[in-house]
């Protein structure tokens, strides 16, 4: 039998190699998506929750007239209320959902699978949601007042889950805190906007990548049996931790949380084909592009890595409104992305207010 000289290196794409793909690319060319399992069509509903990083995939969904879904309006607030108020800013008012627990839960009350224990937690003299506690700037007169507006925002949820054609989830942390009585996971720790700590009725938890991934799962599953035709794009936020609870650095927390998301968007990627993964984490942390996309306090995106994240998320995800393919560059210099930026919500900001 005749001996192929050839190793199985050969043949492979430029991509497959660091010093094709990545030593000899300009930093404005480096792309590391090299194929999809589905592209976004004029008519399909998007939607989207997860970290703060998501909310730059929304608005530029939405800027250039795609059918981003938006299913609580607040169309009785002007556009500075709807803003303070949260509605928009993700498809539904749910504020941040940084763990894949937060997300899971959410689905199973919103379809009357589980219901918290915790219904509403006392800031001054007002009630919050425990598991919104800044979706109301001005918190709610009473807890009934915070249980009503909760039904309406799971209805909400729900009709979302049940008619979205693509929904985007972007994991952002693994670190979490939880009532100890019902394992419900809470946005933020108890007492940081709203509710008090108490070590006997709540504990920190940091999800290894098997819960991660199955509680994903599980996630997926669900929303499989309510709307068997939707996808899900998933990403990982680049953006640091604010805080570590884990008794160490926290940029050592950082790199294990993020490793941890992105080994559970991989085995989720595995193991359902209509799954699929966008590397705007790769995009904004990778060192081709020797930390040119943060800001000053190296944790904030800047607008040119946001640009360069959705320039390829548009070409490869994205058909422009007329059919034709998105063009690579066209995100890379959006001129209003500095005041997208600044209108980031992010409610992990509290746990340093005041510090």
């Amino acid at each position: 039998m005749k001996t192929s000289t050839k190793h199985p290196y050969a043949g492979l794409p430029d991509s497959n190699f660091w010093r094709k793909a990545v030593s000899a690319v300009e930093r404005f060319h480096f792309d590391p998506v090299t194929d999809v399992r589905f592209t976004i069509g004029k008519t399909d509903q998007v939607s989207t929750a997860g970290s703060c990083f998501a909310q730059h995939i929304s608005s530029r969904l939405q800027s250039i007239g795609f059918n981003y879904q938006i299913v609580e309006q607040g169309a009785d607030f002007d556009a500075v209320e709807r803003r303070e108020r949260n509605y928009g800013v993700f498809s539904a008012r749910y504020g941040n959902l940084y763990s894949a627990r937060q997300l899971l839960q959410l689905a199973q009350e919103a379809f009357g699978e589980r219901t918290p224990a915790d219904k509403a937690w006392k800031r001054g003299n007002v009630w919050v949601d425990p598991l919104r506690p800044n979706i109301e700037p001005n918190g709610f007169p009473t807890p009934e007042a915070v249980q009503e507006e909760r039904q309406r925002h799971l209805s909400y949820v729900r009709q979302m889950l049940a008619t979205t054609d693509i929904f985007v989830f972007t994991l952002g942390l693994t670190e979490a805190w939880r009532a100890k009585s019902d394992g419900t996971v809470f946005p933020l720790a108890p007492g940081v906007s709203g509710g008090s700590y108490d070590p006997e009725q709540h504990e920190f938890v940091n999800f290894s990548a098997r819960e991660v991934t199955e509680d994903m799962a599980s996630f997926i599953e669900l929303l499989r049996r309510k709307n068997p035709k939707a996808k899900i794009l998933l990403t990982v936020s680049p953006v640091p931790l604010i805080a570590t609870y884990e008794p160490r650095h926290v940029m050592c927390s950082t790199v294990l949380s993020k490793s941890v998301l992105r080994v559970a968007a991989d085995e989720l990627y595995r193991t359902y084909n209509h799954v699929d993964y966008f590397p705007s984490f790769e995009i904004i942390t990778g060192n081709y592009n020797h930390g040119y996309y943060w800001e000053a306090d190296l944790r904030e995106v800047n607008s040119i890595g946001v640009g360069h994240a959705m320039s390829c998320f548009l070409k490869h995800y994205a058909k422009k409104i007329d059919g034709s393919a998105q063009k690579p560059t066209a995100a890379l210099h959006l001129p209003s992305a500095s005041a997208a930026i600044r209108d980031i919500v992010c409610d992990e900001e509290a746990i340093v207010r005041g510090l």
